[in-house]
């Protein structure tokens, strides 16, 4: 098992930024990786990016491209998420989610979710 424990939402403005945390722990998932995903009110959960541990390559959705970097500590068990930039349209509840075999944009492939947190963006 591979347990998540996110924080660092909060209520923000426009333009400004915001990083979360995702702390891992139990087994690795050093040959695996992380994703993050988002879901507002009223809407599917829908995927943001991910990055896979061991190397460190990442991905992302094009709406969020260019604006968010998502990167990962190794020592600290922990993976991040670098909101720059952010949009009333970015306000969510958002998840980290991680996979002992790979890493990819379908929140099917990922086993084991954190709790979540908000984040509130005003105009």
């Amino acid at each position: 098992q591979v347990q998540l424990v996110e924080s660092g939402g909060g209520l923000v403005q426009a333009g400004d930024s915001l990083r979360l945390s995702c702390v891992t722990s139990g087994r690795s998932i050093s040959y695996g990786g992380m994703g993050w995903f988002r879901q507002a009110p009223g809407k599917e959960r829908e995927f943001v990016g991910a990055i896979r541990w061991s190397s460190g390559n990442t991905i992302y959705a094009n709406s969020v491209k260019g604006r968010f970097v998502i990167s990962r500590d190794n020592a600290a068990n922990t993976g991040y998420l670098e909101m720059n930039s952010l949009k009333p349209e970015d306000a969510a509840i958002y998840y980290c989610a991680a996979s002992e075999f790979g890493s990819s944009s379908l929140s099917v492939d990922y086993p084991y979710w954190g709790q979540g947190t908000q984040v509130t963006v005003s105009s």
